[in-house]
């Protein structure tokens, strides 16, 4: 399928289905991944294990997600690590205050598997432009590829 160049994400998601879909995904598309499913964790693997990208639910066992968002952007180790929100809550003040504390992205549940997949690697080359490598953009018919140069 796609590459993912083998980049580790971290999801950090404590409903087991949704945590389960996106690794899923995410392997499929080439990319490594490891999960977490309360927020305390999520913020000790991040710190720990320094992923490339981290999806971030909102709302958490025993801390949320804004919480977690807000320590990891203000930590100089892992304040370049992108992070997606990914949540139930679809509120514009809620998407404003955690694109203002430090999130690259904002993704609304249900959603999207392509959509979100288009949103991380969107959000991978932005954060790594010097890279420079050719990617895949899946559109429609999932069996055709499209080369961008970048």
């Amino acid at each position: 399928m796609e590459t993912g160049s083998g980049k580790k994400i971290l999801i950090i998601e404590d409903e087991g289905d949704v945590a389960d879909l996106l690794a899923l995904n995410l392997r499929k598309a080439g990319f490594k991944t490891s999960t977490a499913a309360d927020g305390a964790s999520g913020l000790q693997k991040a710190r720990d294990d320094r992923p490339d990208f981290i999806i971030l639910d909102l709302m958490l066992p025993k801390m949320s997600g804004l919480e977690i968002c807000k320590i990891l952007k203000s930590d100089t180790a892992t304040s370049h690590t992108p992070i997606l929100m990914l949540t139930a809550k679809a509120e514009e003040i809620d998407r404003i205050v955690c694109l203002e504390f430090g999130a690259d992205d904002y993704v609304t549940k249900p959603f999207s598997v392509e959509e979100l997949l288009a949103r991380l690697r969107a959000v991978l080359r932005r954060a790594a432009p010097e890279a420079g490598v050719a990617d895949f953009v899946m559109a429609g018919d999932p069996s055709l590829r499209v080369e961008v140069n970048q």
